[in-house]
């Protein structure tokens, strides 16, 4: 019951939190929206907006980590702010911290989307392919695109799975060895689902196939980006 009402309240006040900030950003007033932003994390989780860039996605999930439990509607609450605050900064011309701070809140969203978790405003999984649009000019960094890579899977999105691990390929940042296992993992499910998923079997054979064709040498190193 404590959790449900909890959950409830938080839904509540993120609800308060994007009116108060999309009225203010109507209003021009984006130092305000910010300072609103600012004081969400400050009163709720004692964070603030400096402290949080300074973190990565895996330092934020071991804050919101009770005793081996993610608390993952606070989670996604902060993940939610970060968003806002990405695109604040998108309009205030500070692209360079706005991409941080969007593929930290997308690595937040999607690993919120692999534990299966409850939403707020609306499903990890739809916060996340939104930052995903967003993002798409760009070119991400390795563990981005490896989070990409589970998530589609995951999701059942076969095809875009395929799409980013053709990239991780072709930047030399995956090893044949692991591609060879996601496919793998393909050919043990049914045509349908393999179908419904965008990649039937003979194109996921095919894929397969392709990676003992051309040899796949993998980097050393890569940066995590978040």
């Amino acid at each position: 019951m404590f959790q449900r009402d909890y959950f409830m309240r938080m839904i509540h006040q993120m609800t308060e939190m994007v009116a108060q900030v999309m009225a203010l950003k109507q209003e021009k007033k984006k130092e305000e929206a910010l300072q609103v932003i600012d004081e969400m994390l400050d009163r709720q989780f004692r964070l603030n907006g400096k402290l949080i860039r300074s973190l990565s996605d895996t330092d934020i999930i071991s804050m919101m980590t009770v005793r081996g439990v993610v608390e993952t509607a606070n989670l996604h609450a902060i993940a939610l702010l970060m968003k806002e605050e990405a695109d604040l900064l998108d309009e205030m011309d500070q692209a360079e911290q706005s991409y941080s701070i969007r593929v930290k809140a997308l690595h937040l969203f999607i690993r919120l989307a692999l534990l299966e978790a409850e939403p707020l405003l609306r499903s990890p999984s739809e916060e996340a392919a939104e930052l995903a649009a967003k993002l798409r000019e760009y070119e991400l960094p390795r563990a981005t695109k490896e989070l990409l890579l589970e998530w589609h899977e995951a999701e059942g999105r076969f095809d875009q799975a395929e799409n980013v691990l053709d990239e991780l390929l072709t930047d030399g940042l995956m090893g044949q060895e692991a591609a060879d296992a996601f496919y793998r993992r393909l050919l043990l499910m049914p045509d349908e689902r393999l179908l419904a998923g965008g990649l039937p079997r003979d194109e996921v054979i095919d894929g397969q196939r392709r990676l003992y064709e051309t040899p796949v040498i993998e980097k050393a190193g890569g940066g995590s980006g978040s």
